[in-house]
């Protein structure tokens, strides 16, 4: 069934309906046009949400972004990113695949459709004029009929009148005659005229408009195919994007149970674990002495001029760092040479814990001695507290750790400068044995350099490996005397004497049993953490890696791997083109990156 056989009678109504098919198409194209500019407005907000909540600076720079929480978070807000990317691709697939192309087609149909109808209304205007001419011709031989058939009767009614002319009774019939004659003329144009509409009407309903309306009806279900394809396309354009969007949200997931509220909890130890011993106890100090014994010359409590005995520095209030700010414990100075400054002042009293700041010890020792400064390169912080090259700004356990970080990266910095020095000298036997690639002598500047750079290192690397060694044997120390203090069994608590006496005797009894404290002891600072590990772990991989190709390793630092062997990434590579990985046998080393195909966790 098709428009031409059944709906031949209905032009107008077609006119009307493939008016509305089109305008249908341009609502659609209006409405996805909206939608691109929602979600495209969507993911710039979301995009400016991530960018709000991102960290202002590194990750190398924030302590924070060691806590798996912060992890998560961060890694979250990057799954929100991609997932802001996502909608921008569904704008744009909606925007180029829908919006412009059925723009474009609705401009044709609309072109087609005006052709086909004014084709339509040409053969309806020769209908109408065939149709008029038929009318015509009608009314002409209506006519000429009617004046034919006067005529007749005039001549006729002549003839019976006797009184009439024989020349009158002959011009009546001659005129009667030439109406027939005319009559007969318009009979047989009509008749003419008749055929020819009725054969022109025929081609007009049965051949020319119904081909039209077929044409129309083709253009119409084209526009409604095209229509429905721009129907799937909006859902393709987001079943396009749904795995990349799962994965986001699986990403999510994951950071969300990555959060590691135990690992957060260590870390937030090894960030900020001090190393100090923790404060010894408070010793008793017996105010009623003064008023138990009666002042006199031999009184061992009072001088001989009545006034109280002063008590020395190992009698003093030691000063207790509960949590406040005020009283936060400072690390033990250390000299400009790398040692620990003395714990007193000459010809002082030698008193661990004696209370006196270890920046005023310092302020005095810079009285007497005049520290070498070129070995300090210090910065004043921003509370005032001195930054030396060696750290001893920083309590001994994170002491220990920044000098390991730095004899890392020192160790790290030699072995690219020796591979690089390596490199250099197989340049140059190749230069030597064939010139015609380079010049030897070019090479020298470039040698000498990194022969300057491998010595400067060598003796940052001794130099930081020597303190080191201080700092761990420091925090070793810290350690033990600790760990002393913890398992010695509590002094009971002293009750006040019946007598001066008996005070004395235990005074004296309680001096005595004093132990000396050596000068290690004194350096030790009086506060501190239990470490339960002073040896670091090995570092976990990043990844894991196949070698493409055989590699001997036969240079220092490197290691020897085989053809589609699995190692282990410990470090990416830094631009050198080298990257350090682990074998499943034992061994770590440095191999070529271009001879791996590397996976990152």
């Amino acid at each position: 069934m098709d428009w031409g056989t059944e709906l031949w009678d209905q032009f107008e109504v077609l006119e009307r309906h493939t008016q509305w098919g089109l305008d249908l198409l341009d609502r659609y194209v209006k409405f996805v046009k909206e939608r691109t500019e929602v979600e495209q407005a969507y993911a710039k907000q979301l995009r400016s949400l991530v960018k709000k909540y991102l960290p202002k600076r590194p990750a190398k720079d924030d302590p924070e972004s060691k806590f798996s929480q912060q992890q998560s978070f961060v890694q979250i807000l990057q799954e929100v990113n991609d997932f802001a990317g996502q909608r921008e691709l569904v704008a744009e697939n909606l925007s180029v695949r829908v919006c412009l192309e059925l723009a474009k087609y609705s401009q044709e149909m609309k072109q087609e459709r005006k052709m086909h109808f004014q084709e339509g209304r040409r053969a309806q205007q020769q209908l109408e004029s065939g149709f008029k001419q038929l009318e015509n011709s009608k009314r002409k031989f209506e006519r000429d009929c009617r004046e034919a058939e006067k005529a007749a009767q005039t001549a006729e009614r002549l003839d019976q009148d006797i009184n009439a002319t024989k020349a009158d009774v002959e011009k009546a019939k001659q005129q009667a005659h030439l109406r027939s004659h005319m009559a007969e003329e318009s009979k047989n144009e009509y008749a003419a005229q008749l055929q020819r509409f009725n054969r022109d009407q025929a081609h007009f309903y049965f051949s020319q408009m119904p081909q039209i309306f077929d044409k129309l009806q083709d253009m119409d279900e084209r526009r409604a195919t095209h229509l429905g394809a721009g129907y799937g396309l909006l859902s393709e354009a987001e079943l396009q994007v749904v795995p990349i969007i799962a994965k986001c949200l699986e990403g999510m997931k994951v950071a969300a149970d990555a959060v590691d509220a135990k690992n957060d909890s260590q870390v937030l130890i090894e960030l900020h674990k001090s190393g100090f011993a923790r404060p010894g106890d408070v010793e008793f100090e017996d105010f009623s002495q003064p008023m138990n014994r009666v002042p006199s010359d031999s009184s061992l409590g009072t001088p001989s001029d009545g006034r109280p005995e002063l008590r020395g520095p190992g009698r003093s209030r030691a000063k207790r760092w509960p949590f406040g700010k005020k009283n936060k414990p400072r690390p033990p100075p250390f000299s400009p040479l790398g040692g620990p400054l003395p714990s007193a002042l000459p010809n002082g009293p030698p008193s661990p814990r004696s209370g006196l700041d270890p920046l005023a010890i310092l302020s005095e020792i810079s009285k007497s001695v005049k520290p070498r400064l070129a070995s300090f390169r210090s910065l004043r912080g921003s509370r005032g507290t001195v930054v030396t090259e060696d750290f001893s700004h920083l309590p001994p356990e994170q002491q220990r750790k920044r000098l390991q970080q730095q004899l890392e990266e020192r160790s790290r910095e030699l072995q690219k400068e020796v591979d690089q020095r390596e490199a250099l000298k197989k340049m140059k036997d190749v230069y030597e044995k064939t010139p015609q690639m380079g010049d030897p002598a070019s090479l020298e500047p470039r040698i000498t350099e990194t022969l300057n750079n491998i010595e400067r290192l060598k003796l940052e690397v001794q130099k930081y490996e020597a303190w080191l060694a201080e700092a761990e044997s420091r925090v070793l120390s810290n350690r033990g005397d600790s760990l002393g203090r913890h398992t010695r069994p509590p002094d009971p608590p002293a009750s006040a004497p019946p007598d001066s006496s008996s005070n004395s005797r235990s005074q004296d009894n309680k001096e005595s049993s004093e132990e000396p404290v050596s000068e290690e002891g004194q350096d030790a600072p009086i506060y501190t953490e239990f470490d339960e590990d002073f040896e670091e772990e090995p570092a976990s991989p990043i990844g894991h890696c196949v070698a493409i190709y055989h590699f001997e390793g036969s240079s220092e630092g490197t290691i020897s791997m085989a053809e589609g062997e699995d190692l282990s990434l410990m470090e990416e590579d830094k631009g050198d083109g080298w990257t350090r990985v682990r074998r499943k046998q034992g061994g770590e080393g440095y191999v070529p990156t271009s001879y791996l195909r590397v996976t990152l966790n």
